[in-house]
């Protein structure tokens, strides 16, 4: 007798018929994981800032088809929390098509607050100039929306030529130190730096670069802590987190070792570090959204960052968990 048929005569002879354990387990509904935070998008390369008791997460947006193995980002998206785990979306405050110097590829940014205004680093590629470069958006609050602050790009890949290729000019980072004076760090290979006037959209003397970097690919982040400068960035291919420390925001720095393995069915890794109501925070991306997310369709997660008492970082432990609501 065909298999389909001897299964519903036994169905209607002695009722249901109970499965094995195992495929009963598999039929059950997963509970909700508190990783990735978002999960009816796609999201990667996560920055966040703190200000007036609120995070708010700026990512870029994966919105490559399924199976297709290729960056599709137009737009970034703006999230808020206040206690890390209930987030909240708001229009997206920032496309490409605010800078009209661009092409497209809405990759890698950074926003920050300085004097009541809010600025928008961010890496594109340029329409006219050929290869990535680092545009600078303003807005009146976090939220936006964001223009283009200065109408054209901050960083073009022809004021970098060391680094034979057209992708070096990204990944933007900035932190104000204690003095007041503002620094840019960004790159692809090659870890560069530079000073900030203080509008926030000129470089205030020479591009220099970071040599003591090692396997540096891209992503860096420089956040400051107590008396330590920590500049994290991607290293090696598929990214792990590395970072640095210095008691100066221009070096020298120590290597000190990995933070971050690679994060799950994901080639890149990036990395936000953030401190909000007394605990620190490491926010990064993977892969791990079924079925179809991966290395082009990325997305947020977060989990807790503990240091050590001379300074240095504990390795982060990636959780499906994520953190605990902060009060």
């Amino acid at each position: 007798m065909h298999k389909t048929l001897l299964l519903t005569g036994l169905l209607l002879a002695t009722g249901p018929v109970l499965l094995p354990s195992a495929a009963r387990a598999q039929a059950l509904p997963e509970p909700a994981a508190g990783n990735p935070i978002i999960k009816d998008k796609y999201t990667a390369d996560p920055a966040a800032l703190v200000y007036n008791g609120t995070v708010y997460l700026y990512a870029g947006h994966d919105e490559a088809p399924a199976r297709q193995e290729r960056y599709v980002m137009h737009e970034w998206l703006c999230y808020s929390s206040q206690d890390m785990v209930t987030w909240k979306e708001h229009p997206s405050p920032l496309n490409v098509k605010a800078f009209a110097w661009a092409k497209d590829d809405a990759w890698a940014s950074q926003v920050i607050e300085r004097n009541g205004k809010f600025y928008w680093y961010a890496a594109v590629e340029h329409s006219s100039i050929p290869g990535k470069a680092i545009g600078v958006a303003v807005a009146d609050n976090p939220l936006g929306p964001f223009k283009d602050a200065r109408g054209s790009a901050l960083i073009t890949n022809d004021m970098t030529t060391e680094a034979k290729i057209s992708w070096d000019d990204i990944d933007p980072t900035v932190i104000v130190d204690d003095k007041g004076q503002a620094y840019l760090y960004w790159g692809n290979t090659i870890c560069y730096w530079a000073k900030l006037k203080p509008n926030m959209t000129e470089l205030d003397g020479p591009i220099n670069k970071v040599t003591t970097l090692p396997k540096f690919t891209e992503a860096p982040w420089v956040h400051k802590r107590g008396n330590w400068y920590y500049l994290s960035y991607a290293y090696q291919f598929p990214e792990k987190i590395a970072y640095a420390m210095s008691r100066s925001i221009e070096g020298p720095w120590e290597f000190k070792g990995i933070l971050n393995e690679v994060a799950g069915n994901s080639n890149t890794n990036h990395q936000a570090i953030i401190d909000f109501k007394g605990q620190s925070y490491f926010i990064y991306h993977n892969g791990s959204i079924p079925t179809d997310g991966g290395s082009f369709r990325r997305s947020v997660c977060i989990d807790r960052l503990e240091y050590n008492k001379d300074g240095t970082m504990k390795r982060v432990v990636m959780t499906t968990e994520g953190v605990k609501p902060v009060k």
